[in-house]
């Protein structure tokens, strides 16, 4: 086989990346190592920043999205029971749009369907080769046949254990990363959110985020030990846990029910320098990870994917290389302001084993002076609605 572009991993990156590159007449085929499937039933995030929205209508797969998903003007920050607005709106003329990760997927492979797109599933052994020369290839096995792809440029949408990364030498790889000393607890649940904005609260019991998917399907989160299980934790449990970190008054308010999804993420910032090397590019995990606590997780992929759909398409188009140059520069200034943003708000809501009682009252006056600022509420609106790409 023979493309331009051949893009490992099929999650909403590559199929993002695919998709643009289509409208741009240039061709790509995405390899996914997971059944199509598998793919659509991850449950994930679903906070759009407004550079993400963007993107999902340049690629003409926003019809759905721009229908069903929530604006979301603003977001409340509690701590014990007292709670105050961050409003997106008047201070930065902008919002994020709530839609879940599985919807914009969903409405990526419907695309790719419609174009007659190539998205190839359950290809194992995938192997980029030649990176360093003009002509790179990848190798990979499906239905116990060895394949070969062609190519002009790797896009490496492959996530943390994908392997793209490890192609890029160790004398010229370098890695930063934070493992934090907590994980979140969430469920999935089909009833209605506890309030139309999301709530992050930092009370004496540990962090919590109440959230949602729909107007029936809400995501709920706590603080919880690295060394917990989901299992550990009855439906019960976990609500009568939540409703002790939120304000009394969305305590009283919040419709429970059974769980349709529980799980527990471990949190850690993480970054890889440089995120090119030679004809391989690195897209969202495969080249850094943020805590979940600022909505980072997808938005980030999705400036990625933007700096390197802009290279490509001046290169094939004008023959112009500066863009493939300097995607790694550009990708980097970003994730690195956003690997910021989700640490700091990581260190504003939590709490952490090692806390003394100073560090929790500074902490607390963190938190009183956001409430009162507001150049500071400025700044985390700013940075939470999307900085500009």
């Amino acid at each position: 086989m023979r493309t331009q572009v051949c893009i490992i991993g099929g999650g909403p990156s590559g199929l993002l990346l695919s998709q643009l590159l289509h409208t741009a007449g240039i061709e790509g085929i995405v390899l996914e190592r997971q059944t199509r499937d598998y793919v659509l039933g991850r449950i994930r995030a679903g906070v759009l920043e407004t550079g993400f929205v963007d993107l999902m209508r340049r690629a003409g797969v926003s019809e759905r999205m721009d229908r069903e998903g929530f604006v979301h003007d603003g977001t409340l920050i509690a701590a014990g029971d007292e709670q105050f607005r961050i409003d997106f709106s008047a201070l930065t003329g902008s919002h994020v749009l709530v839609y879940g990760q599985t919807e914009v997927t969903r409405d990526l492979y419907q695309a790719r369907d419609k174009a007659g797109g190539t998205v190839l599933h359950e290809c194992s052994a995938v192997k980029p080769h030649d990176l360093d020369t003009d002509a790179p290839y990848v190798t990979f096995i499906q239905d116990g046949t060895v394949q070969r792809i062609d190519c002009d440029f790797v896009a490496g949408c492959d996530g943390f254990h994908g392997p793209c990364r490890q192609e890029i030498p160790l004398d010229v790889r370098r890695e930063y990363e934070k493992v934090y000393p907590f994980g979140w607890l969430g469920i999935l649940s089909e009833t209605p959110p506890v309030d139309q904005e999301l709530i992050y609260s930092n009370s004496d019991r540990g962090f919590a985020l109440c959230s949602m998917r729909n107007a029936n399907l809400s995501r709920y989160y706590i603080q919880c030990s690295l060394s917990d299980a989901p299992e550990n934790w009855t439906d019960d449990a976990f609500w009568a846990e939540l409703k002790t970190r939120i304000p009394t008054e969305a305590a009283e308010r919040l419709v429970i029910g059974p769980s349709i999804e529980k799980s527990i993420a471990p949190l850690r910032s993480f970054v890889t320098e440089p995120m090119r090397w030679g004809r391989l590019f690195l897209c969202g995990d495969a080249a850094h990870i943020v805590p979940p606590t600022g909505a980072k997780g997808l938005n980030t992929a999705a400036s990625d994917i933007h700096y390197l759909f802009e290279g490509l398409s001046a290169f094939y188009a004008d023959n112009e290389d500066e863009g493939i140059e300097k995607y790694s520069e550009k990708a980097l200034a970003r994730i690195w302001k956003a690997e910021r943003f989700s640490w700091w708000m990581t260190n504003l809501l939590h709490r952490f084993p090692d806390q003394s009682e100073f560090d929790i009252k500074m902490q607390k006056a963190d938190l009183a002076f956001l409430r009162d600022n507001a150049a500071a509420q400025q700044v985390l609106a700013e940075n939470y609605v999307g900085l500009p790409y």
